[in-house]
């Protein structure tokens, strides 16, 4: 399923809000629209959020470095939006062709993409049982997708998986999305609440948990949507691998550790009001609502990326892949 899709020079995107129920296409006139479909999860997914900005440096008027700025503050945690952004600026100081530099950005993920995901699935078996949180798929890529990539891919190769799905509260992106995405591709999923991971660990249903990130420290410590880092401890306790996939380009090398990652506190009527007939809460509870939290290095079992499989000690190997 293409989420973002540039033809006959018109951009229109997949709304990620309306699914698993609707499939709408939208077509952004302004830079407003680009920057609230970023800002309220429209077009979501690290890959593909540096996609669609980067369509939007080409495609709006004006200063491209005010554009730039604007655009990156839509999402500050997502380090493929302003890596994205940054290279589309470059080209244009250049006096290159910007719709070709951003068309080039996107091929170039779809290749990432395949990558990734024959990296990942040559750490896997046929009837591994796979737990994954939040969606890092097709959706939120370009093509197969990141933390997905290996079980799609698997599928087409005629792997077996048995998928479970942690539903990631609040947005609930693995019960819309992952499910959504694993059942159109002909996976076997089970759908489970975040605090159901444990079980089904115990019980010996899980061999590897794979996870996208949104941002990779340079020694290794990754961000990761909410809750991703106590399935991480529940991974390490029970000796199950823990994979974290990403491009590349995910990795900050000017963020030290994991210390550094500024968390992006999302609006709490999320946790109370979104999805649901009637608010879940009083209107006068405080909530508490960051969208990622930082999963340590060390319960990390390997970070796979479009360069390789990379382990620990990741500070080091994480710049002497790209001698490899």
């Amino acid at each position: 399923m293409d989420n973002i899709v540039f033809n006959n020079g018109k951009l229109k995107f997949l709304d990620q809000t309306l699914l698993p129920n609707e499939e709408r296409y939208i077509e952004p006139k302004c830079k407003e629209d680009y920057f609230n479909a970023i800002k309220t999860l429209q077009v979501r997914g690290a890959p593909a959020i540096g996609i669609f900005a980067a369509y939007a440096m080409a495609l709006i008027d004006g200063d491209k470095a005010e554009l730039k700025e604007y655009l990156d503050s839509a999402r500050p945690t997502a380090v493929n939006l302003s890596w994205a952004t940054a290279r589309m600026l470059k080209a244009y100081n250049d006096g290159k062709e910007l719709i070709d530099e951003a068309v080039e950005i996107h091929n170039e993920d779809i290749e990432m993409c395949r990558k990734i995901s024959e990296y990942g699935l040559s750490l896997l078996n046929d009837g591994d049982g796979i737990l994954t949180h939040c969606n890092a798929g097709a959706l939120a890529t370009s093509k197969y997708g990141t933390g997905l990539g290996p079980l799609l891919l698997g599928k087409e190769k005629g792997y077996n998986f048995k998928v479970y799905t942690d539903e990631t509260r609040p947005l609930l992106q693995g019960a819309r999305l992952t499910s959504y995405e694993l059942e159109k591709a002909g996976i076997d999923v089970t759908l489970i609440c975040d605090n159901m991971a444990s079980i089904v660990m115990k019980q010996g249903k899980i061999n590897a948990v794979l996870v996208g990130a949104d941002r990779i420290a340079a020694n290794g410590d990754t961000a990761n949507k909410i809750g991703t880092s106590g399935v991480a401890i529940l991974a390490k306790h029970y000796g199950i691998p823990f994979y974290v996939l990403a491009p590349y380009s995910t990795v900050d090398f000017n963020c030290k550790s994991g210390d550094d990652i500024v968390i992006e506190e999302r609006d709490g009527d999320e946790i109370k009001n979104m999805f649901y007939q009637k608010p879940t809460a009083l209107p006068e509870t405080k909530c508490f609502n960051p969208a990622f939290d930082v999963t340590d290095n060390e319960l990390i079992t390997a970070i796979i990326t479009d360069k390789g499989i990379v382990r620990a000690p990741y500070d080091k190997n994480l710049k002497e892949i790209l001698n490899d």
